[in-house]
């Protein structure tokens, strides 16, 4: 046995040799006159030249491999049915792929470019072990026009280098040395430079490379490779990244037979959330973030986030949430032919801390204020229901910060915001604009007095009282601080209107600009007061 055994992981790992074109047969249609013309390839342009990039298997037994160029091909076989690569879509492909994959683990990693790694460590037996989730997952893509190669060994490269070769192995730990040593070294996935350069010394299959000593490997073709070819044979191991985290909490119910009307479906969620608070409970520990993922029978999966702003240890809270979040969603819950596995997860988790609530009325308020902005975040977006939280610095627009209200609210209810003077008129407007809006000033009192008139918006305003100036420079030390200096009056025309209004640099005063000219002095308004 490997001196790594003791906590070895399982990998299997899935190869879709012919994505590109598989895909394409699928959005097209097995029945569509175009592709009962033999063979189809898909092409794409590479070092100047459109090369094979896919092809089915009639374009194999017609004499054609990937990397010809399509001038050859189309001498070799003139009926050859031709598709554009998009690395795009065949991405996107193989991310709803993996999405599908993560009914069997939420530990999936891609492999690009047309891979997935999927850690089974633990899982298998739920499926009734390794050979048959191998058959299930293999049976049920190429079900769905998919080519697939499939294997399951104790590192991830092993399993990749035997699906180069055949699918369907299984290949016991310590055993990984045996199994890829009578394969070709193009199996390893070394790149065209490695494998030519190897096969040039002679040494043509993988049981060939590992016989030569390892310092005389690295000096020829690199530490890199030296690593590969010690992970394909076992003697080595590196850890795969999933596509997301994996949930603190995690419970799922997979169905016998399909759901699909919405009663049953919100039944087995809310039982589903019983179980994980249940879960949650005896660690003491409340959800933050939730998810819940509907794995239709077709292979498309819908998943459903919803933020609390505290911790969440209620079944009652869970259900509300996702009622709220399901009713307002802009492209409903579709469920097909129906849903056979649903999944409810808590990504974070924070610990509970108890507090005295039948005495603090504060606490009530609070928490039912929390709840008020989770049912809100959950309707209509998290980023939407804000806070402010003051500023450290004396720029009018910097003043304020808004926030998500689900995580700061705390904050925002502690924050020390500067206190109004009594009997004094306020010193900012209660309309602060998010961008300044320029204003035309025929004349001014030079150099730091106030305009007798202005036009805003294509009105002119007389001004009748002036309070002012406050001036106030710019951050120095901040990017992008070099601005001009700024003094500000409120303003009262002659209808009452009040305006906070300011003028962008002083008069003869401020850096020239580019051409050696004094910099233009121009005027805005920033807010109106009440």
């Amino acid at each position: 046995m490997s001196a790594y055994s003791a906590n070895r992981r399982r990998i299997l790992s899935l190869w879709l040799p012919r994505l590109p074109i598989d895909r394409i047969k699928r959005k097209v249609g097995s029945d569509n006159e175009e592709l009962d013309k033999p063979p189809s390839v898909v092409v794409a342009k590479q070092h100047n030249a459109i090369l094979i990039y896919a092809l089915d298997e009639l374009a194999v037994r017609a004499g054609l491999s990937i990397g010809l160029p399509l001038a050859n091909a189309r001498a070799i076989c003139p009926e050859l049915t031709v598709f554009d690569a998009d690395e795009v879509a065949d991405r996107k492909t193989l991310e709803d792929i993996a999405d599908w994959c993560d009914r069997f683990t939420p530990l999936v990693a891609l492999d690009p470019p047309h891979g997935l790694y999927l850690d089974i460590t633990g899982c298998a037996h739920l499926f009734g072990g390794e050979r048959a989730l191998l058959q299930i997952m293999s049976g049920a893509l190429s079900r769905r026009g998919f080519a697939v190669s499939a294997a399951i060994a104790s590192t991830s490269i092993c399993a990749r280098t035997l699906t180069r070769h055949s699918s369907g192995q299984i290949i016991a730990d310590g055993e990984e040395a045996e199994a890829v040593s009578p394969l070709p070294v193009s199996a390893l996935g070394a790149g065209d430079a490695i494998t030519s350069g190897l096969r040039r010394a002679g040494l043509k299959t993988i049981g060939d490379v590992a016989s030569r000593g390892r310092h005389e490997i690295t000096a020829r073709f690199g530490a890199h490779f030296t690593a590969l070819l010690a992970q394909a044979l076992g003697q080595g191991d590196a850890p795969i990244s999933p596509r997301k985290p994996l949930p603190d909490y995690i419970v799922e119910k997979r169905f016998p037979e399909p759901v699909a009307t919405d009663t049953v479906i919100a039944m087995n969620l809310s039982a589903l959330a019983a179980m994980l608070v249940t879960a949650m409970d005896k660690q003491g520990k409340g959800a933050r973030r939730l998810e819940a993922s509907f794995f239709r029978t077709d292979g498309a999966v819908r998943t459903i986030s919803v933020d609390t702003g505290r911790p969440v240890t209620k079944t009652d809270m869970i259900d509300r949430l996702f009622r709220e979040r399901l009713d307002a969603l802009n492209d409903p819950l579709d469920p097909g032919f129906g849903f056979d596995l649903i999944r409810l997860s808590a990504s974070r988790t924070e610990i509970v801390v108890q507090q005295q609530r039948d005495l603090d009325a504060n606490v009530h308020d609070n928490d039912e204020l929390s709840a008020l902005i989770d049912r809100i975040a959950a309707r209509i977006g998290g980023k939407r229901v804000v806070v402010h939280l003051p500023q450290d610095t004396h720029i009018p627009e910097r003043a304020v910060m808004a926030v998500a209200a689900q995580h700061h609210l705390a904050a925002a209810a502690q924050a020390a915001w500067p206190e109004r003077i009594e009997s004094e008129p306020p010193l900012r407007p209660l309309r602060l604009f998010d961008r300044p809006e320029p204003i035309k000033v025929p004349f001014a009192t030079v150099p730091d007095g106030p305009p007798h008139q202005f036009t805003w918006r294509r009105v002119t305003h007389a001004v009748v009282r002036v309070e002012g100036p406050e001036r106030i420079a710019m951050e120095w030390w901040k990017q992008n601080g070099d601005g001009p200096t700024r003094d500000y009056f409120r303003i009262e025309d002659e209808a009452g209107l009040r305006f906070w209004i300011f003028r962008d640099g002083l008069y003869e005063s401020e850096p020239a600009d580019a051409e050696g000219e004094p910099a233009p002095v121009r005027w805005f308004v920033h807010g109106l007061f009440a």
